[in-house]
């Protein structure tokens, strides 16, 4: 077996508001008032010459606080080049977790990381073009970019398209949402996005009116923290601030599962 390390790339914590800007602040500041306080993580799997992202950043499509530099970097302590990536799965296509995939930093659209396929549900693309027209201006111009590139790959409701990596439609926060599956002998991950995108949505049932069905986000959050603490997953959680990587390592029928920070 390869060696396998998995990281965080952790882009910042932001105060967002209406206007969908990302301003900056600290970990343990509050946000803005009216706006919603989120971390951003996407999550760098290193196996062998494989260099996978589940999920891939802001980008520079939020505002001034946001910029492609900051993945780079990341990317750039675990030793890691942009040609070196060679796979990014997409849990769902909203524009906070697929920022990263193109940038214009030059003045032009580019793709962030040349070699690499990006893996995006059909059904969820196939939606987001035909709605494309309702969202900002520079976010149409980037999903056209995208359009243009050769290494979009799609997927269906589950697939496992490549070794150790398995995708499995959910629903809920979007209705063509993916949890995203590496499960390699005892190296076993998975990444629900925003059904569960902080620790915070552990052990607590909750309809967000923000999801696209929240009776099908609460039932997959309860599915989902069973299946990790019955078989062993550490849950990836995008939009957590301190442990974006955690294990259910206990459970108690009053009071939930025992939730433990978890380093590769």
């Amino acid at each position: 077996m390869s060696d396998i390390s998995v990281h965080p790339l952790y882009e910042g914590t932001f105060s967002v508001a209406k206007d969908n800007n990302f301003n900056r602040i600290g970990k343990n500041d509050k946000p803005q008032k009216g706006a919603l306080k989120l971390s951003i993580n996407p999550f760098l799997i290193r196996e062998g010459k494989r260099n996978i992202l589940f999920d891939a950043g802001l980008g520079d499509l939020f505002g001034e606080s946001t910029h492609i530099d900051t993945i780079l970097s990341n990317l750039d302590e675990h030793g890691v080049s942009d040609f070196e990536v060679t796979d990014i799965f997409i849990s769902h296509l909203h524009f906070d977790h697929m920022g990263g995939l193109a940038h214009r930093s030059s003045g032009y659209w580019e793709r962030t990381f040349p070699e690499a396929s990006v893996w995006v549900s059909e059904d969820g693309w196939n939606k987001l073009e035909a709605n494309i027209e309702k969202n900002r201006d520079i976010e149409q111009e980037f999903f056209y970019f995208l359009q243009t590139m050769d290494s979009v790959r799609f997927l269906g409701e589950s697939e496992s398209p490549v070794d150790h990596l398995r995708v499995e439609r959910i629903g809920g926060h979007t209705e063509h949402h993916y949890a995203l599956y590496y499960e390699n002998g005892n190296h076993k991950y998975m990444m629900a996005g925003d059904v569960i995108g902080s620790k915070g949505a552990i052990n607590r049932s909750y309809a967000a009116k923000y999801d696209f069905n929240p009776k099908q986000s609460m039932k997959m959050r309860e599915e989902l923290q069973k299946k990790a603490f019955d078989e062993g997953y550490a849950i990836m959680a995008y939009h957590e601030t301190d442990s974006p990587i955690f294990r259910l390592t206990g459970h108690d029928p009053k009071k939930g599962y025992t939730i433990e920070p978890f380093v590769s």
